[in-house]
């Protein structure tokens, strides 16, 4: 996109929103970067060069811009819709894998060498994974420091600076104002006296439907682990530094989020994780436009355009709860996952709700005696359990770094696990956007009210000219019964 100059030109000078997130305007008259959509009177062509992230435009020289805030984009869905390296490399990084492990872990996670990964990166990001996540950083930075009272030595490590120093040098370096500067301007905003907890505005492209998308996370929630409370879905984290609770209300133009974490370091990953599980830097213009194409789904997307994928936010868990929906009813599968959770949970506190307990890690799980607990057949037990050490022993992989195809593979190999927990976990734990759940009961109605071949084959035929968008047809489908996944709660 960057690269396609007029194109750009165009999308600055109408402020078109869309964009928001895809590339990055740098005006060489003032050393700024902006979003597509500022308000400011718009540039020269002359004067405008495009990156495609914040990261590229801060390595050429630019500062960002304090009227648009480039840095509160939603994300570019070019990461979420591929599975090649970069687009990997881009989804570790943003949950936080280059703070904690370094830049040789991120490589090693990706099976590539460092240098490789650095050539990769620069050749279509414009900038390295250390640039990458020092972006990211700052980014953070401005969030702790705008909405929290936090004092800036707390703010720079918790953002995962390594110094004081450092920190103050590359915030002054993004955003040309000093942290504290950045305090005094925000003017407390967003900060509850006596409160730890943070908040914030997670942006995304218009149009979105919450309806099906909270609907859908609710109707499936784990007794202990979720809950929808005062119009707001909550839900416990596992974090790397520790157990965290979320709270997340759509609006119209942003969803509002509340963390309470236990370690602010865990703040970035957080944030990444929230926004996958909503969908938030997704496409919906150009998915919409690809799906109307069918005269089936066209009414569909007319209706209520805008429809996510509801993720989650931790994959090997989501993994575990489809084995444990197989075959039964979505009651029968939060029942099963809430005796897990009470059982192999950890403790989580949380004063504002009811939530009690994080889903039980992998490695809790191993040596468990799931028999006292998982009330089912023997045969689906035994299923479960190998899993959890296929997932242990690093058999599965599965997490933002992961080969949509490879973890196919490696689910399919696994004894009781078929296509439909297959797809279903490279739907809403891998993020792929075409997968499809062709033997889905809600799947299989919505084609015979539609007049769609309802047989698994045949329908996968029919689907084919839905691609890549296969897993957002689903929602449109699913979107055609009376079920509680479809609409929001009462409060």
């Amino acid at each position: 996109m960057h690269e396609d100059f007029e194109r750009c030109v165009r999308a600055v000078q109408s402020k078109d929103a869309r964009f928001d997130g895809w590339f990055f305007t740098g005006v060489k008259s003032t050393g700024i970067y902006c979003r597509p959509s500022c308000p400011a009177l718009p540039p020269k062509p002359a004067n405008m060069t495009f990156h495609p992230t914040a990261a590229a435009a801060q390595q050429a020289g630019f500062r960002a811009c304090k009227r648009c805030r480039p840095d509160a984009t939603p994300g570019s869905p070019e990461w979420n819709v591929r599975a090649d390296v970069v687009a990997r490399a881009m989804r570790l990084i943003a949950d936080g894998v280059v703070d904690r492990d370094g830049v040789t872990g991120l490589a090693t996670r990706l099976g590539y060498s460092v240098r490789q990964l650095e050539r990769n990166l620069r050749a279509e990001v414009g900038a390295g994974p250390l640039a990458l996540a020092r972006a990211q950083r700052a980014t953070t930075a401005r969030l702790l420091i705008e909405t929290s009272t936090m004092p800036m030595g707390q703010v720079a490590f918790a953002a995962g600076f390594s110094s004081i120093r450092t920190f103050n040098e590359t915030v002054s370096e993004v955003f040309a104002l000093s942290p504290t500067q950045l305090r005094q301007r925000s003017g407390g905003r967003g900060v509850t006296a006596g409160s730890s907890a943070v908040r914030l505005r997670l942006p995304f492209r218009r149009p979105l439907v919450p309806d099906s998308l909270f609907g859908h996370l609710v109707a499936t929630a784990v007794p202990g682990v979720e809950e929808w409370r005062d119009g707001a879905y909550r839900r416990a984290l596992r974090l790397p530094h520790g157990p965290a609770v979320v709270s997340l209300r759509p609006d119209v133009e942003f969803v509002e989020c509340r963390l309470q974490l236990s370690d602010h370091r865990d703040l970035t990953g957080a944030i990444s994780r929230c926004r996958w599980m909503l969908d938030l830097d997704a496409d919906p213009v150009a998915v919409d436009e690809a799906l109307s194409a069918d005269e089936v789904l066209a009414p569909l997307v007319a209706a209520a355009p805008g429809r996510r994928v509801p993720k989650t936010v931790d994959a090997a868990e989501f993994a575990i709860r489809a084995v444990l929906g197989q075959q039964v009813s979505t009651a029968a599968a939060r029942t099963h996952a809430g005796r897990l959770v009470e059982r192999f949970g950890e403790a989580v506190d949380d004063p504002d709700g009811g939530l009690t307990r994080v889903f039980p890690s992998v490695e809790s799980l191993v040596d468990a005696d799931l028999s006292s607990v998982l009330a089912m057949p023997v045969s689906r037990r035994e299923t479960v359990a190998g899993l959890v050490r296929a997932l242990a022993d690093g058999e599965v992989v599965l997490g933002p770094g992961s080969d949509w195809e490879v973890a196919r593979e490696q689910l399919s190999r696994l004894r009781g696990i078929g296509p439909w927990t297959v797809e279903s976990v490279a739907m809403r734990a891998l993020g792929d956007p075409d997968a499809f759940l062709a033997s889905d009961l809600g799947v299989k109605v919505a084609a015979e009210v539609l007049d769609l071949p309802s047989s698994p084959g045949s329908l996968s035929r029919r689907a084919a000219m839905w691609r890549p968008w296969r897993a957002y047809a689903v929602q449109y489908l699913w979107a055609t019964g009376d079920h509680a996944i479809n609409r929001l709660p009462e409060s």
